[in-house]
């Protein structure tokens, strides 16, 4: 039995604390909280609202995760914020790429977005502000071939427009989506 490093992208990675939510995997490394949906090939940082306190610790508890922060105390954060379900479909077999428009749009709080992977390939779906910044992801993980959904809650963001944007080895595409509350 061999052990294999995990912390893929993450620069002298000192982890001081891991969790775990189904197959989600959460893990404080170098002072800030990442979430692992591949079983560590890749992370994402998952620190928003979080930029200026140091984490410690991390557990989770029914549908919360929790941090502890050196000196800034206990933090609470709602794992539908961070974690959504990715189904495959049905077994249709895609010909090409596609990323179609969420459903309901405008939506409050919920929207589905569904996509198309014709290749098994490595996919990432994100969200990003008007400005840029990423607000959420949704998946960051392998994918067989299929037709996926995708739940997104905004219920804690503010109204306005947002982009999702799906990007492969060999497609990326973006699309706009509107939060109305």
């Amino acid at each position: 039995m061999n052990w294999n490093e995990v912390n893929t992208g993450i620069a002298d990675a000192q982890v001081t604390s891991l969790a775990t939510s189904g197959s989600n995997l959460f893990a404080v490394m170098n002072s800030k909280v990442y979430l692992t949906t591949n079983n560590g090939t890749s992370w994402t940082n998952i620190n928003t609202g979080l930029e200026n306190s140091y984490a410690d610790v991390i557990l989770t508890s029914g549908t919360y995760i929790f941090t502890g922060t050196y000196g800034d105390g206990i933090w609470r954060r709602s794992l539908s914020e961070i974690i959504t379900s990715v189904e495959q479909i049905n077994s249709h077999i895609p010909e090409k790429f596609a990323l179609n428009q969420n459903y309901p749009n405008p939506f409050n709080p919920s929207t589905t977005i569904q996509f198309d992977i014709p290749k098994a390939s490595f996919v990432t779906l994100k969200v990003y502000n008007v400005l840029g910044q990423e607000v959420a992801t949704l998946v960051n993980e392998n994918k067989k071939i299929g037709r996926y959904e995708v739940e997104f809650d905004g219920a804690r963001m503010a109204s306005g427009v947002y982009f999702y944007k799906l990007q492969t080895n060999h497609f990326t595409k973006t699309m706009k989506l509107l939060l109305i509350k």
